[in-house]
C-alpha cells in the first residue's frame, strides 16, 4: 500500500474531516539507466560551468529565470519560499460547484481522500450529500511546495480529489483553425450523418477497462526477461514499511456544526476566492531539502556525461 502523501483534513464551514491524501494513479513507465557499453559501469552526470567547462559545486549554484535572450534575474532561496504557499495539511473547500460546467480540458491528476479512523461518519456525510446534490467541492491544497485548485468529489464509496488546471495554463481554442460553421458549408450530405450514426452504434460497446493494456510495455518485459534468463540479473532496495494508520480525536456533533455553518453563511455571503496566497517564510528545513533533490537548475550550466560516448 502506498504511503499517504500528507495527513490532514479536510475543511468546510466549521467541519473537519480527518483524512489521508493518498495516491489514485501507479506510474507503470519502465525506468532504464545508461550504462558505458565498454564496460557496463553507469553512467554519471557533471554540472559544469559552460564556459569554462569545469564541474560547479552545489553550493555555489543558484537559481535564475531568463527574462531575456542571456540575461538572468538571480533568485535567493528566501525569494522562493516567500513566493511559495503556506505549508499545511488541509482541503479547503471554498464553494460547492456543478461538477458537469467544468471542462474536460481542466483536469489533471487524481487522488484518493481516505478517512482517518473513527472519523468515517464525517466522510459518509460529505459524500453522500454530494451525490444526492450532484455537487462537487472546489477546494484549495497544498501539494509538498504547490498550492493547487481541485476538486473534491465521490465516486463509489471513495472521495476523488482531482486536481485542475488554472485557466492560464490551458491554450485558447481559437488559437487553432477548428472547423466552424454550418454542416452545410461543409458539403455534409445527410446520408452521410445517417451513415457515421450507423458506424458509431455498430461500434459501441461498455467501457471495460481491464480490456486495455499497455501492449508495448508488456512486449519489452518479455524482451528483458528473457535476457535476465540467460543471466543478466539486476537488485532492487527493499520499499519503505508502511506508517501507522492515523485515528480521529474527539467523537464531533455534526448536527450543531452544520447548523452553525448555515446560519454563518446566512449572515454574510459568500466571498469569492482570492487570486493568490501570499505565505510566511519557510524554515531552513525546508530550504535544505529543497538543496537535496536531485532536479536542480543552475545560471551558466551544463550538465554532461562522465563517461565518453561511443
Amino acid at each position: 500500500m502506498p504511503r499517504p502523501i500528507w495527513t490532514g483534513a479536510i475543511s468546510f464551514g466549521l467541519l473537519n474531516i480527518p483524512v489521508q491524501l493518498m495516491p489514485a494513479e501507479r506510474r507503470v513507465d519502465l525506468q532504464f539507466h545508461l550504462l558505458d557499453s565498454r564496460d557496463r559501469k553507469r553512467v554519471r552526470y557533471e554540472r559544469v560551468n559552460s564556459e569554462t567547462g569545469e564541474e560547479v559545486p552545489w553550493k555555489e549554484i543558484v537559481k535564475a529565470y531568463e527574462f531575456s535572450k542571456g540575461n538572468y534575474v538571480l533568485l535567493e532561496p528566501e525569494d522562493i519560499a516567500r513566493a511559495a504557499p503556506e505549508s499545511k495539511e488541509s482541503v479547503d473547500i471554498e464553494a460547492f460547484v456543478d461538477p458537469e460546467q467544468i471542462s474536460l480540458r481542466y483536469f489533471d491528476r487524481p487522488y484518493y481522500l481516505v478517512p482517518a479512523r473513527k472519523a468515517e461518519k464525517g466522510y459518509v456525510l460529505l459524500r453522500e450529500t454530494l451525490r444526492e446534490q450532484r455537487k462537487a467541492g472546489l477546494a484549495r491544497v497544498v501539494i509538498r511546495t504547490r498550492e493547487y485548485l481541485a476538486l473534491v468529489r465521490p465516486e463509489g464509496p471513495a472521495l476523488l480529489l482531482l486536481l485542475l488546471r488554472y485557466p492560464q495554463e490551458l491554450v485558447d481554442m481559437d488559437e487553432y483553425g477548428f472547423p466552424q460553421g454550418s454542416l452545410r458549408s461543409y458539403k455534409l450530405a445527410p446520408r452521410e450523418l445517417e451513415m457515421a450514426k450507423e458506424l458509431v452504434t455498430s461500434m459501441s460497446a461498455p467501457w471495460t477497462p481491464d480490456d486495455y493494456r499497455n501492449e508495448f510495455r508488456e512486449r519489452l518485459l518479455s524482451v528483458m526477461k528473457a535476457r535476465a534468463r540467460k543471466g543478466k540479473t539486476a537488485t532492487a532496495e527493499p520499499e519503505d514499511t508502511e506508517p501507522p494508520a492515523e485515528t480521529a480525536g474527539n467523537v464531533v456533533d455534526f448536527m450543531a456544526l452544520l447548523k452553525k455553518s448555515i446560519a454563518e453563511k446566512r449572515r454574510s455571503p459568500a466571498k469569492k476566492a482570492a487570486p493568490a496566497t501570499s505565505s510566511k517564510s519557510r524554515s531552513s528545513k525546508s530550504r535544505s531539502r529543497g538543496r537535496s533533490t536531485g532536479k536542480r537548475s543552475g545560471s551558466g550550466g551544463t550538465r554532461r556525461h562522465s563517461a565518453s560516448r561511443s
